[in-house]
């Protein structure tokens, strides 16, 4: 397969649990090398659609494709592309860590040099040399997650889907698991990723798809899911922007009059010592520049000037919002 075609492509993929469907014909592609946000509520279709990827589940209806494989005719060739972290995980009672990871590595085949090569490697990687003697039952949640991550990572695989792998971990296994994954990147690995810090997954991800009641409903990049919200000013819940100005307190009240006299903001100013936040007609680059060109020229002293980014989680509120609208109309 070319190594600019998608790792992954999913065609029409619908999964049912009885009636429950959990998963409604969605299609989409993986591209090499990206770090993906898969994001959506509890019970939206993620950890299935994964499972469905990781050859675990069976779907009812449509194709999934890795690495030009068919996970439904060629599940072998599949897991040999792939390493799947799941949301949760337990050690195996009687197993250390090294032992586990031998396991793992074993039932991959791997034998000899090559054997004690990777296991070597995924332990340096994942930082488990002071452990490997311990009960795989007899981890912090931290340890075990880095133990996991070391088994999915144990036949070297292209692709790497993870789910949740972040639930449950401190402040620093968080920010500790992050630096893995921008190393992971760094090897050219295509990491598929769900998780509901998604400020965390704002900081990672290339791009994202938006999954909602068992459809995709959006994806994008973080600056294109913010194109609808600009390019619609005024529509209901969706404001186009704010805007942040802080000036000398001698000015201050005269820059809040200037601003509300200006054609680029829109709604009301609010106005607080040096602070003034206002509404935006139009959040591009373009409007702001000379925004900020117009007020420097007229004298004010301005000491910060910024645009308030819509948040990931503000983005996928809005989207889900605008989706159950559309499908009620």
């Amino acid at each position: 397969m070319e190594t600019d075609s998608p790792i992954v492509q999913i065609k029409n993929l619908k999964k049912s649990f009885g009636d429950v469907q959990a998963v409604r014909g969605i299609s989409f592609e993986l591209k090499r090398g990206n770090v993906t946000g898969f994001i959506g509520a509890n019970g939206s279709g993620k950890t299935t659609t994964m499972r469905m990827l990781a050859t675990l589940e069976i779907p009812n209806a449509g194709t999934i494709s890795v690495g030009g494989f068919s996970a439904l005719a060629f599940p072998e060739n599949v897991r040999k592309i792939l390493g799947w972290m799941p949301d949760n995980m337990l050690g195996y009672r009687g197993m250390s860590v090294i032992e586990y990871l031998d396991f793992f590595a074993r039932a991959y085949d791997l034998r000899g040099d090559e054997l004690e090569r990777r296991l070597a490697e995924v332990i340096e990687f994942t930082e488990l040399g002071e452990l490997l003697t311990r009960p795989s039952t007899k981890l912090s949640k931290g340890q075990l997650q880095r133990l996991c991550l070391a088994r999915t990572l144990i036949h070297d695989p292209e692709l790497l889907v993870l789910d949740e792998p972040a639930a449950g971990l401190d402040p620093k296994a968080r920010l500790e698991f992050k630096n893995l994954i921008r190393i992971l990147k760094e090897k050219g690995k295509t990491i598929f990723i769900s998780s509901h810090i998604l400020s965390e997954l704002a900081e990672m991800c290339d791009d994202f798809i938006f999954i909602h009641e068992g459809e995709i409903i959006r994806t994008g990049t973080l600056e294109s899911l913010g194109e609808d919200a600009e390019s619609a000013p005024g529509a209901p819940g969706v404001p186009a922007g704010t805007l942040t100005v802080r000036c000398r307190a001698e000015r201050a009240a005269e820059l809040a009059a200037w601003l509300e006299l200006r054609k680029e903001i829109s709604g009301e100013i609010l106005f607080r010592h040096e602070t003034i936040t206002a509404e935006l007609v139009n959040c591009n680059a373009g409007t702001l520049a000379e925004l900020l060109a117009a007020a420097v020229s007229a004298g004010f002293p301005i000491y910060q000037f910024a645009r308030n980014e819509e948040r990931l989680e503000e983005k996928f509120v809005r989207i889900v919002k605008a989706s159950e609208k559309k499908s009620k109309a």
